[in-house]
């Protein structure tokens, strides 16, 4: 599932190869910008990435989400066997930890 939507002015890129992501994610990620744009008011675009990778029970989900904003840009990512929202939760907020630091 591969998909680019425009959401307040902010692009947003999700790119999911060859994997299914659950019915209201979307909704997740327009909250999870919500949040980070009470840090920073300079969002040009989130690209977020999901992958799985093995099988079965080895089978480790990926999701890196990367803040496009003026000067360097802010990138986390996570690897764990957690759902996609519980990861989704954990990247924007190292991503919030970021913007705080740099300010």
């Amino acid at each position: 599932m591969n998909y680019t939507e425009n959401y307040k002015g902010i692009k947003i890129d999700v790119q999911a190869p060859q994997v299914d992501l659950p019915e209201g994610l979307q909704a997740q990620i327009r909250k999870s910008i919500d949040k980070i744009s009470r840090f920073t008011h300079d969002i040009n675009a989130v690209d977020l990435y999901f992958n799985i990778s093995g099988t079965g029970k080895t089978a480790e989900r990926q999701l890196g989400m990367r803040v496009g904003i003026p000067g360097p840009d802010v990138f986390s990512e996570e690897k764990a066997k957690d759902r996609w929202n519980t990861m989704l939760r954990s990247v924007t907020d190292k991503n919030i930890r970021q913007l705080q630091k740099d300010k």
